[in-house]
């Protein structure tokens, strides 16, 4: 039975080993050593009277009950954070002006919902979003002109870039209802998409740009793609498909909150994707408004249709 004195690092040990997939990667995350952080998920599961996770897997996975709970956990945690900050403002919380970086699906599906959260629970911060392209973030990160930024991990940064993983998206074919692939099943294969021109996010011909995840998932099959035309503009792709100018590959998250009339959106038979993070300068401590805009999006849910990342996926992952 789950006491109401129950330790709250309790569940931040236990949904740190969810997130992660272990408990090394769990005590290295929340600096802590791995046997207190399984003694807190022991303690937890004691109290529960239930097993959380299935030991006998690699990484370890919850069981139905550690699915509920971890549901149940998130909640808790981010009302705590909803307690704190209403009562930041009543001891001189942090205050001041912090600039967001982020390029547009992540900016509709994500930073819509977070911006309203922080004017209604942290009113003495105000957030300036920064929309770029991802190259483009880069630079803006670079120069100092945001203090955060949302982008892919892919491209990877410079190495005096900080990164915290969020959330993985799967990559989306967008073709024309009369294409040949509309007489092919989902997933579409990827090495029949290579048969047609295909139009891309990114910058046709940008040495950088072939780290993009389209490009990076023909690379995995050994394909090359008759790449025609690249933007950086979700809409735009969707409007090059709809004029017959070729088939997109683009992100789900794109693909999700653009105007998709007149062209199909479909699934690819492809295991990587788009990965996001949220990325920082370490050649600077961050100003107390960056670290609490940093908790925020550490806390908030990720966009529906998307998968959490975990720690341990931090590394962009290798082509070919």
């Amino acid at each position: 039975m789950l006491r109401t004195d129950l330790r709250l690092e309790w569940l931040v040990s236990f949904l740190t080993v969810v997130d992660t997939g272990s408990f090394s990667a769990a005590a290295e995350v929340i600096h802590r050593s791995q046997p207190r952080v399984s003694m807190h998920v022991a303690a937890l599961e004691r109290e529960a009277g239930v097993a959380l996770f299935d030991r006998d897997r690699r990484p370890v996975s919850l069981t139905d009950a550690g699915v509920v709970l971890a549901e149940h956990a998130r909640t808790i945690l981010r009302q705590l954070a909803g307690a704190e900050a209403a009562m930041a403002g009543y001891r001189g919380a942090a205050r001041g002006v912090v600039t967001l970086g982020s390029y547009p699906s992540a900016s509709a599906a994500f930073v819509s919902q977070l911006l309203e959260r922080m004017a209604r629970t942290r009113p003495a911060i105000k957030v300036i979003l920064v929309e770029r392209s991802t190259l483009e973030l880069d630079g803006a990160l670079a120069a100092g002109e945001v203090d955060l930024c949302l982008r892919p991990m892919s491209p990877p940064t410079g190495p005096s870039v900080e990164c915290r993983p969020l959330w993985r998206e799967g990559l989306i074919v967008v073709h024309r209802p009369d294409h040949p692939l509309a007489d092919l099943p989902e997933p579409l294969p990827l090495a029949e998409v290579a048969k047609y021109p295909v139009i891309t996010i990114g910058r046709l011909g940008s040495a950088k740009a072939m780290a993009f995840e389209p490009y990076r998932a023909f690379q995995e099959r050994g394909l090359e793609p008759n790449a025609v035309q690249a933007t950086n503009q979700p809409q735009t792709l969707i409007s090059l498909v709809r004029s017959g100018l070729g088939v997109g590959v683009i992100n789900f998250l794109a693909v999700a909150t653009a105007d998709t009339d007149g062209v199909m959106a479909r699934r690819l038979d492809v295991p990587c994707g788009r990965r996001v993070g949220v990325h920082w300068s370490t050649t600077s401590p961050l100003t107390p408004p960056a670290r609490t805009l940093l908790r925020e999006i550490e806390v908030s849910d990720i966009p529906v249709g998307t998968t959490r990342l975990t720690v341990a996926e931090k590394q962009p992952q290798p082509a070919g």
